[in-house]
């Protein structure tokens, strides 16, 4: 069953969004957390603010009353700071649903507090040491410590069905990326593959199977073109590659497939065969004609267009995302070709070679007039002797 590529995209938004609120989960859990580790740090401060006032010396009162007040009032002022916190604090509202028992307990902590400020005043404040006060006092305290104590251990329990509840999320989540990943990842390398297939079909390609509708669609639709090598009008009857018409066609096809691409056009002319020269019996010329258009052939990639356009002679057009790859190609052929194996009928063994003229055709020049500059480049390789292939730099200050 073929794949919509517009459903996969939608689906991969629908990934992210939720991929993004999980993430934003483990921030916000994240900021819960120190949140926690704030509310733990105030309750052990307001533990060292009781212990403080437990200790206060009353020889002077005046300083005694002077450090109750300031204790006591940022005891009250932080009961206040555990409140504002737990207004942030999402899992524990929503998901853990300890709010009541948490107010209860700030609650309680701020009546015990209140109980403990007036044992505190009234101890500090008499001059005497009444027994029943100190007691009082003593037992205001000991209340207090272990109501505090009581939130704190209340909160280290918080925290640990915190991080189960997230666990379980992490791993949810990780379990979601992961199947996520694989089956987006199979999705996407049909569509790269199918885009891969139309940017440039092939032969070689023949049986692919698109996966997407719409591929398959754009593929209809260029099927509905004929191929230029179906039309026996542009193949060459002896090698089976393009003639001169079927160079024209199949360039007109493939010209814009890589327009980023350097677009090179070389003349190959087998040396010292010609028409006029032909030193060789025709049995023996067609066979190498073969031979040679074959060896081309497998340095063709599927953007290239190569034909025979004259008895002797081959053109490549090459597209190559560098001037340098075009010409070291093309010198590949040439050394391919050189290093082929000829026997004549009386079996003597024959070394043929080619030799090029090869131009960067730039974009506004007619592919016409590109094989023009092609041969003459060509016919400077000839002069300076065979088996080579010359550039149009090459023949800068040189007359021809």
């Amino acid at each position: 069953m073929k794949i919509s590529i517009k459903n996969v995209f939608k689906n991969i938004l629908v990934f992210f969004s939720i991929f993004t609120l999980i993430s934003a989960s483990a921030v916000l859990f994240t900021f819960e957390q120190n949140n926690s580790f704030v509310k733990t740090d105030i309750l052990n401060q307001q533990k060292q603010i009781i212990k403080t006032l437990k200790q206060i010396d009353k020889k002077d009162l005046e300083l005694a009353l002077i450090q109750y007040n300031g204790k006591s009032t940022e005891l009250q002022y932080q009961i206040n700071k555990l409140r504002e916190l737990y207004e942030y604090d999402i899992t524990g509202k929503y998901f853990l649903n300890n709010s009541n028992e948490y107010n209860n307990d700030l609650e309680k902590l701020s009546n015990l507090i209140e109980i403990f400020n007036e044992k505190a005043y009234t101890y500090y404040k008499s001059p005497n040491q009444s027994h029943d006060v100190k007691s009082d006092f003593d037992k205001a305290y000991i209340t207090l410590e272990k109501q505090i104590n009581s939130i704190i251990f209340k909160n280290v329990g918080y925290n640990k069905q915190k991080l189960q509840f997230m666990m379980k999320i992490a791993i949810v989540a990780f379990v979601l990326v992961t199947f996520s990943f694989l089956w987006y990842y199979s999705r996407l390398k049909k569509i790269y593959n199918d885009i891969a297939y139309l940017q440039a079909p092939s032969k070689s390609k023949k049986d692919y199977q698109i996966s997407t509708l719409e591929a398959d669609s754009i593929s209809i639709r260029m099927r509905k073109k004929p191929d230029v090598k179906d039309n026996p009008n542009n193949i060459d009857p002896i090698t089976k590659i393009n003639n001169n018409k079927g160079l024209v066609s199949e360039y007109a096809l493939k010209k814009n497939f890589k327009e980023n691409n350097f677009t090179s056009v070389t003349i190959l002319e087998v040396d010292n065969f010609s028409k006029t020269n032909r030193a060789f019996n025709q049995e023996f010329s067609q066979a190498a004609l073969k031979k040679i258009a074959y060896t081309i052939s497998l340095f063709e990639q599927p953007t290239d267009v190569i034909a025979r356009t004259d008895y002797n002679q081959f053109t490549v057009i090459l597209s190559r995302d560098s001037k340098e790859k075009a010409y070291k190609d093309m010198e590949a052929v040439r050394e391919a070709i050189s290093e082929l194996k000829f026997v004549t009928q009386t079996k003597v063994p024959v070394q043929i070679t080619v030799s090029g003229g090869f131009y960067i055709k730039p974009n506004n020049v007619v592919l016409n007039n590109a094989i023009a500059e092609a041969k003459q480049i060509l016919a400077f390789a000839k002069s300076g002797g065979k088996n080579r292939i010359s550039q149009k730099r090459d023949m800068e200050g040189v007359n021809i």
